[in-house]
């Protein structure tokens, strides 16, 4: 006798709202906890589903962390790319570095930004390495090069991107220096100009 085997489509489902379920749980864990003090053994509690349901999505809390942090990026993405402008599509591309250095400074000094707080604590190797990772990248050297910069434009977006990194800014800027965000928007600003101001003709023999 041949047992029916299970609907498809209904464990696609239920697979749908499990993962709904952890990444609901997740992130109101990093809200009211810090994402430091989130484990995957309160995840699971949280979520209503077992331990190792969450070992077998994600791989690690690591593997969790990034899945959550693409999620809450996943309003910014759309932001930057089919938003209005000045981030979004429309504005010159000067415009559009600088739109995208002073919305995650902005977005680091809120308490209540899930994406910021994650990206505190996921490691940066693994981050950079992200889906979320290379679409930061791809999106930089897209605008450098529409902005007509000279150059290796994948290793200065890469340079930009550091400076935006909120490790430093917590660490070593913020609280070692006292430097405020405010500071850090301009010095942003006169990053990106510099880097995208037309270099000076030479004058002819």
């Amino acid at each position: 006798m041949t047992l029916p085997s299970a609907n498809p489509c209904t464990e696609r489902a239920d697979a749908a709202r499990n993962r709904a379920r952890i990444m609901e749980a997740a992130a109101r864990l990093v809200i009211e906890r810090g994402a430091e003090q989130v484990t995957m053994e309160a995840v699971a509690r949280a979520a209503g589903v077992g331990k190792g349901t969450l070992f077998r999505r994600f791989g690690d809390r690591e593997g969790l962390l990034l899945a959550l942090l693409g999620d809450a990026e996943a309003e910014f993405q759309e932001a930057y790319s089919e938003g209005p402008p000045p981030l979004g599509p429309g504005a010159p591309a000067v415009d559009r570095l600088l739109a995208f250095g002073r919305t995650l400074l902005e977005r680091a000094a809120d308490d209540q930004d899930v994406g910021a707080a994650l990206v505190r604590h996921v490691l940066g190797e693994r981050r950079h390495r992200s889906e979320l990772g290379r679409a930061f990248h791809s999106h930089m050297t897209a605008l450098l090069q529409e902005g007509g910069v000279d150059g290796d434009r994948e290793c200065l977006a890469y340079a930009l991107l550091t400076f935006l990194e909120i490790g430093l800014w917590d660490d070593d800027l913020l609280q070692q220096r006292g430097m405020t965000a405010t500071r850090l928007q301009t010095a942003w600003e006169d990053l990106v100009r510099r880097m995208t101001r037309p270099a000076p003709r030479q004058a002819a023999d």
